[in-house]
């Protein structure tokens, strides 16, 4: 080393030679990390075995068998659902209460694994002489047993489910398998006890309430009783009152008593009309049902029919004919007197009909009053009615709750809200030491360090240091003048290549790359122009090479452009970044003066963040989700001619069950623009699938800072697939003039 340092050297660190001092001294490493595995097989055998089991409570509602599905009362389950609860169940079975009752149930005390001082360890005993821990000699006897009961103890939820597991160790595997199943055991016993105190509680509260609120019910149903009698308010009905019930009553007789005399007056009006007019009456109702008029009507053709018999054979002026002419007349006279009679009878109807009116308006008049009054009186009977009402609802509900409590104070119709799912059985094999484990990890760190040491110790001897710098420059230029690798046979290839425009001719033919092939281009394209003698064939090297590796934005576009494509799916494996390149592409295709939208289909919505002019705007997930209308979701860009379809606001999951009208929505917006852009962000083969219909898509590859084994998992996946047109986009293409470029080479 003094020999590098004297010559003013870099050192560079040789791997190889490290390697050569670790191989030399082969049979020491062999033999160290051998005694280090016997070492701990030895130790693992020597450690006195642990022994590890398992009991598995259900955390549930329990109900008993007699309890009916509609009871009010019951809780459901819900808060036993709750992540919360199922932790406090935790805590409940790590409490010092619950840990007391099973050691004193299995007699813990009496193991001497349990005794003062019996789970010590050497680390322990040197913090305790280091003054770093209290000695377990100082702590009460009762706290070191929980202490070492606490130390074999293991409760957890499982899986973020409902279950409980208590997990113990012990030198005993019968004692492993006793205290879960113990433990459990007691813990059922809390839960039951304290649903019993609940209900025994609940029924010594509700003993003397519901007697307090039986005499406040009597009280308040004979106040009800006393003022109604007080004030004549006799109840005829749920509603009505006996005023109420009354006026009801003459209201309706006198509604049907004036009908009466109406009709009355209408029936003599007609006859009077008829009599005055000289009109037939046989029309009317009153006297074509009169018994009297219908005889005479009888007798009357009777008697018209003889006259007009013998006036075929007798002459006027016989004798037979006049009298029955004088029969005829008189027979009129008659049933004119007698419809005269009909009149007055109908009139007199209609007389009687007015003064029972009469004397029910009057009495009408009177009961309002009555009732008026009465409805003053009601309103403290209402409220002495909702006080009797409010107590006895009050009333009846403690019954219904002390009747419950008192059904379930018994032992057995108070199950605890937990069953056991899994008993602990006695373990076979112990849980600690693992031998093979053990002994595994140990030999593999033996060698390890084994290694680490012979490798230090040549870089500290010098002996793996090598020189770097002046005295190594000559080999250095060695290869800045090999030969260019030759650019394969395009016609050669089974499939195109993707390479970019080349001297101010037509925009690369961005297609895909086959993958067994893709390696070879991807890493001629990261080759460095190497340092040449000459400035400028170094300036001609360093621009082919950024010829070669133009897979910019503006030539993606050119090529979009040129290519006709209707759609185009843009998947950014590195996340939002590739998505700003992506907006970035939109608006130089639409800064070239073609139609083109963009469709956010991102989890983040940085396309639209980057578009939008605000939040809150609709977009595909409203789409999908009906909440929206087509042409609401389409949105001009901030910065350029674009077009923006974006995230949209709605639910992403319930949008996602509407996806297989995706490629309807791009049809429908491919009939409308030049382009239609497509941001999938870092989206899987499967999640394009559903995008397009036909696998000639063109999918770009949307990697500002291309990775050559990202790039091609992608490039693999697509392919396999079946899409054939992939598009590399590595970000934007600067421009330098040659001075700029012949600097930063």
């Amino acid at each position: 080393m003094s020999g590098v340092n004297n010559a003013q050297q870099d050192v560079d660190i040789d791997l190889a030679q490290l390697f050569r001092a670790v191989w030399k001294r082969r049979v020491r490493v062999v033999a160290i990390t051998l005694a280090g595995a016997c070492a701990a097989f030895v130790i693992a055998k020597v450690v006195s075995p642990e022994y590890r089991s398992e009991a598995r409570i259900l955390i549930e509602q329990r109900a008993p068998a007699f309890a009916t599905t509609t009871s009010g009362n019951d809780s459901s389950s819900g808060p036993l659902l709750d992540e919360l609860n199922i932790a406090s169940q935790v805590q409940i079975l790590q409490s010092a209460d619950l840990v007391k009752q099973v050691i004193t149930n299995l007699k813990l005390y009496e193991r001497p694994e349990f005794a003062s001082g019996g789970n010590g360890s050497a680390l322990s005993d040197i913090l305790v002489k280091l003054h770093l821990k209290h000695a377990a000699a100082d702590k009460a006897p009762e706290e070191r047993m929980l202490d070492a009961f606490n130390g074999r103890l293991q409760v957890y939820q499982i899986n973020s489910s409902r279950v409980i597991g208590i997990s113990f160790t012990s030198r005993d595997p019968d004692l492993a398998a006793s205290v879960p199943n113990a433990m459990a055991q007691v813990y059922l016993s809390m839960q039951s006890g304290a649903k019993l105190d609940s209900n025994s509680e609940a029924t010594r509260w509700l003993e003397p309430e519901i007697a307090r609120l039986r005499d406040k019910v009597s009280e308040a149903e004979k106040k009800v009783a006393d003022y109604r009698s007080a004030n004549g308010l006799l109840q005829t009905s749920q509603n009505n009152n006996f005023a109420t019930q009354q006026l009801a009553d003459i209201s309706t007789q006198l509604a049907q008593v004036r009908g009466d005399r109406a009709n009355a007056e209408a029936r003599a009006q007609a006859v009077r009309s008829a009599l005055s007019s000289g009109r037939s009456t046989d029309t009317l109702a009153d006297v074509s049902g009169s018994q009297t008029i219908q005889r005479l009507k009888a007798t009357e053709s009777s008697l018209e029919s003889q006259i007009s018999d013998l006036s075929t054979t007798l002459m006027d002026g016989h004798p037979r004919l006049k009298s029955l002419r004088a029969q005829l007349a008189d027979i009129r006279q008659q049933i004119n007197r007698e419809t005269q009679r009909i009149l007055a009878s109908i009139e007199n109807e209609a007389k009687v009909a007015q003064l029972r009116e009469q004397q029910l308006v009057a009495q009408s008049n009177t009961l309002k009053a009555d009732s008026a009054r009465a409805g003053e009186d009601e309103v403290g009977l209402n409220a002495l009615e909702r006080e009797a009402a409010a107590e006895r609802q009050l009333l009846e509900t403690y019954l219904a709750r002390y009747r419950e409590a008192a059904s379930r104070v018994d032992k057995n119709s108070s199950p605890a809200d937990a069953r056991v799912v899994s008993t602990a059985v006695e373990p076979v094999d112990p849980s600690y030491p693992k031998v093979g484990p053990i002994v595994v990890v140990a030999t593999l760190a033996t060698f390890i360090l084994t290694a680490i040491v012979i490798m230090l110790a040549e870089l500290f001897s010098g002996r793996a240091l090598r020189p770097v710098g002046p005295a190594r420059k000559e080999d250095e230029v060695a290869p800045a003048e090999t030969p260019k690798r030759p650019q394969p046979d395009t016609e050669a290839m089974p499939a195109p290549v993707m390479t970019s425009a080349s001297l101010g001719e037509a925009p690369a033919s961005m297609l895909s790359i086959p993958a067994e092939e893709a390696p070879v281009q991807l890493a001629e394209t990261a080759i460095e122009p190497a340092h040449e003698p000459e400035a400028e064939g170094h300036e001609e090297a360093v621009h082919a090479a950024e010829e070669e590796e133009d897979f910019s934005i503006q030539s993606v576009a050119d090529y979009l452009i040129d290519s006709g494509s209707r759609l185009a799916i843009a998947i950014s494996p590195t996340g939002d970044n590739g998505s700003t390149a992506t907006v970035m592409l939109a608006r130089t295709i639409a800064d070239a003066g073609s139609r083109i939208v963009l469709v956010d289909m991102t989890g983040t919505g940085c396309p639209s963040r980057l578009m939008a002019e605000h939040d809150g705007l609709a977009g595909v997930t409203d789409l999908l989700c009906g909440e929206a209308a087509f042409g609401d979701t389409i949105h001009p860009d901030r910065l350029s001619d674009a077009h923006l379809v974006p995230q949209g606001m709605s639910d992403l999951d319930r949008a996602m069950r509407g996806a297989d009208r995706l490629s309807l929505i791009l049809d429908a917006l491919g009939s409308a623009y030049d382009i239609v852009l497509v941001e999938c962000g870092a989206a899987e083969v499967s999640g394009v699938a559903r995008l397009t219909r036909s696998k000639d898509t063109e999918i770009v590859l949307s990697m500002p800072e291309p990775d050559e084994s990202q790039f091609l998992a992608a490039m693999t996946e697509f392919q396999k697939a079946g899409y054939e047109h992939i598009i590399l986009m590595s970000g934007w293409r600067e421009e330098h003039d040659p001075d700029t470029r012949r600097d930063a080479a």
